[in-house]
């Protein structure tokens, strides 16, 4: 299957990331390469990208995309979790931009292979890095039901979670369950008929749960946003879009804990803690994408735009 990345809004990707300032920027989810391209294009000659992915696919895809860059253009195979020790290794003391784009890319959903979908029958995969030995089958034959309703309610805010997890604990002990469809079987038998005529597909939730588990997507992800600020240079400007409420809480929470550190009760007069502002805050409410958009990219329809600057 060819990887195909369309950029989800990159015209307000490339105002809050300003490239054409230039400097050395690095895409932290680099996917098929869209993002990647617009920045690269709008970067002055002598300005450089780092694109990192945990999908070998998407390197590889993205590398072919982004060839006609030549050595402005550096691959990583990694987890932009991990973006101080990857700097390190290339030799890039700080940042001047950087983006990420959270979540699962239009083509992991939409290849069989990898088991993202509810909508397409497939083995019980979600690995965005397919050398990893821990997947959603994993996850789903070998959880308790205790841990299954955990994630389910915390990562996939599953009203029925407990339910959930008791039908899948029942199923798995007739045998192993193995693929997509047989999951979804499963969420829609264990939702009440009136809940399921509620809120989309009933699979939804519970399917983002186990593929946010599998892959780590939140666990961590406070710490990580944090590496990046701290990695950008004086005026380096991060930007991140996210397609669900928990990770946009994150991020939100975030930001405005390195906007205002300070840590002084309220009532009084004066700092005395020390801490001071890392970043200014580009974005006082997330950008979204728009009707234009929409109408060619329906994806994009979640997705909420956070930005900041580095003091």
């Amino acid at each position: 299957m060819e990887f195909s990345h369309k950029p989800v809004m990159p015209n307000e990707v490339l105002r809050c990331l300003a490239p054409e300032r230039g400097g050395v920027f690095a895409d932290g989810t680099l996917g098929g390469g869209g993002h990647a391209e617009l920045v690269l294009s709008a970067l002055l000659q002598d300005g450089r990208l780092v694109g990192i992915d945990r999908d070998g696919d998407a390197l590889a895809a993205a590398s072919r995309r982004l060839a006609r860059f030549g050595d402005r253009f550096t691959a990583v195979r990694g987890n932009f979790f991990d973006i101080r020790s990857i700097l390190g290794q290339l030799h890039i003391e700080k940042l001047d931009g950087m983006l990420v784009d959270l979540g699962v890319s239009s083509y992991q959903l939409d290849n069989p292979a990898r088991g993202f979908s509810y909508h397409v029958d497939a083995p019980l995969d979600m690995r965005m890095d397919q050398s990893a030995p821990f997947s959603a089958y994993d996850v789903v034959n070998g959880y308790s039901h205790g841990e299954l309703a955990r994630i389910l309610r915390e990562y996939g805010e599953e009203k029925w979670a407990s339910r959930i997890a008791s039908f899948i604990v029942e199923a798995r002990q007739k045998k192993p369950i193995r693929t997509t469809f047989e999951l979804v079987d499963i969420v829609r038998a264990a939702i009440p008929n009136a809940a399921r005529r509620e809120g989309g597909h009933p699979a939804k939730r519970t399917f983002q749960a186990i593929r946010v588990e599998v892959n780590g997507e939140l666990a961590g992800l406070k710490q990580a946003v944090e590496d990046m600020v701290d990695c950008l240079a004086p005026g380096g400007r991060l930007a991140v879009l996210t397609f669900q409420s928990l990770e946009d809480r994150i991020v939100k929470k975030t930001f405005a804990e390195l906007q205002d550190p300070c840590t002084c009760p309220k009532s009084a007069p004066y700092c005395v803690c020390g801490k001071k502002p890392v970043i200014r805050i580009l974005t006082k409410k997330p950008l979204e994408a728009t009707d234009e958009e929409l109408s060619e990219n329906p994806r994009a329809k979640s997705a909420k735009l956070r930005a900041v600057e580095k003091l």
